[in-house]
């Protein structure tokens, strides 16, 4: 196995205890330590104890972990052996976990750039700019990352807070803890000191102590993971994302049937940002039939294999899901049903086919969100309104419709809105994905030299 250790303030920390992760066979092939609440505390402490390095200093270090991230040996792990294991022990389709390594790898290098779209125009980084006007401030020192490990890309963002002069404790997952420790080992030999950026690995009760004693924090996780955080506003959640599209009836849904599948399916249909609902203004049969035919055709194979677009997991954990997509299934009509859901592979694992499932108008099943291509085609209509399309991260509207368009802009639940031919799973620098992450990290204080 792998030995992974903790990256704590004064460098490198091998525990005691260990946590043994598998991959999606059962195989045991990393041993990763678990840090003891005590030693999370006191990390967290000496981080906040340090001043950030200078803007300069911080910005070429970014660049720079870009570098040694994509092509120097980490952990005995080259840049392709990591992804090969990142997709072993996720699950992910092994072009999928190599286009998230790739994300991370951008995201480090543009890390600067992505903070300066989120900067007030009026505002300055630094009160010797101006004589008088906003500064934009950290609102603390420390930020922890609560990380997913349903794909690597994740782990772009948070660079961004180092950008800005935090420092940074993240807890990994143990679905998939190696991109982190790679983003850390990385940052500190490119130019960051060991207290800049942490590499927290522990259970879920060191998970909360991690949230706690930073200043802020930056959660994934499920509805539960949201609503346990939901009141606390130094935690910034992102939870499920419910990303739907919408097809008005004045669009002739064939000439965009090639944006939808590709927002159902990108990605191993894993993300947050993939679509998990289509509402259609109009008779939605022909269009979930459609939209069935092309993800029937997706092959189940291994993870490994370069041809795979499909998520695996072990076996039993297939069969679980099936049964959930069952439960929430009842009353719909199935196109791809969860029966057809498990493809077993062999040797412990399956991998996830896609699930259609038509239903007779909007209901609470458009919030099912399933860690594989699943999605719910529902007829809509102007009297649904845009209750349907409430608490969505990302709504792709197709649509001629400009007052539908500002009723949604309007909207305060729906977080991002794409008009006509854009794929769910697009994003950009410039582009927020929950807000920018600098939007929370950030305020304005007014300056003003005498």
């Amino acid at each position: 196995m792998l030995p992974v250790d903790a990256l704590g303030p004064d460098g490198e920390y091998r525990t005691s205890r260990r946590q043994i992760v598998t991959d999606t066979r059962g195989v045991p092939v990393v041993d990763l330590a678990a840090v003891p609440r005590l030693y999370i505390t006191r990390s967290i402490a000496a981080q906040r104890r340090r001043a950030p390095l200078p803007a300069g200093q911080r910005a070429e270090a970014l660049t720079r972990a870009a570098e040694v991230f994509a092509g120097e040996t980490i952990a005995g792990l080259s840049y392709a052996d990591y992804v090969e294991l990142t997709c072993r022990i996720a699950g992910l389709p092994l072009a999928v976990a190599r286009a998230g390594a790739d994300v991370v790898a951008e995201s480090l290098a543009t890390a600067v750039d992505a903070v300066r779209a989120a900067q007030p125009a009026g505002s300055t980084l630094d009160w010797r700019d101006q004589p008088s006007g906003a500064v934009w401030a950290r609102r603390g020192d420390v930020l922890a990352v609560h990380a997913p490990g349903n794909a690597p890309g994740v782990h772009g963002l948070w660079p961004q807070a180092l950008a800005l002069g935090y420092r940074v404790a993240v807890r990994p997952s143990r679905r998939e803890p190696l991109t982190a420790h790679r983003v850390v080992t990385a940052l500190r030999r490119a130019g960051f000191r060991d207290a800049d950026a942490a590499y927290l690995p522990t259970d879920h009760v060191g998970a909360d102590d991690v949230v706690r004693a930073a200043d802020l924090a930056l959660v994934y996780g499920g509805q539960d993971v949201a609503d346990r955080y939901a009141a606390d506003p130094s935690v910034f959640v992102n939870g499920p994302g419910r990303t739907k599209i919408l097809i008005t009836a004045e669009q002739d849904w064939r000439e965009h049937l090639d944006v939808v599948v590709d927002s159902i399916a990108a990605l191993g249909g894993m993300a947050c940002v993939n679509a998990t609902a289509v509402l259609y203004e109009g008779d939605a049969a022909p269009l979930a039939d459609a939209i069935a035919e092309r993800l029937a055709d997706m092959p189940a194979l291994p993870c490994t294999d370069p041809r795979a677009v499909l998520p695996t997991v072990p076996t039993g954990q297939a069969h679980a899901l099936a049964a959930v997509l069952a439960g929430s299934a009842v009353g719909s009509t199935p196109i791809l049903g969860a029966d057809q859901v498990v493809a077993d592979l062999g040797d412990g694992f399956a991998a996830l086919r896609p699930a259609v499932h038509l239903l007779s108008g909007p209901t609470s099943a458009l919030a099912v969100e399933l860690p594989f291509p699943c999605v719910w085609v529902s007829p809509w209509s102007r009297a649904d309104g845009i209750a349907p399309l409430r608490n969505t991260l990302l709504l792709t509207a197709i649509t001629s419709d400009h007052d539908l368009l500002d009723r949604l802009l309007g909207e305060p639940t729906v977080t991002n809105l794409y008009r006509g031919d854009v794929a769910t799973h697009y994003g950009a620098p410039n582009i927020p994905h929950d807000g920018f992450l600098a939007d929370f990290l950030m305020r304005n204080k007014g300056f003003v030299a005498g």
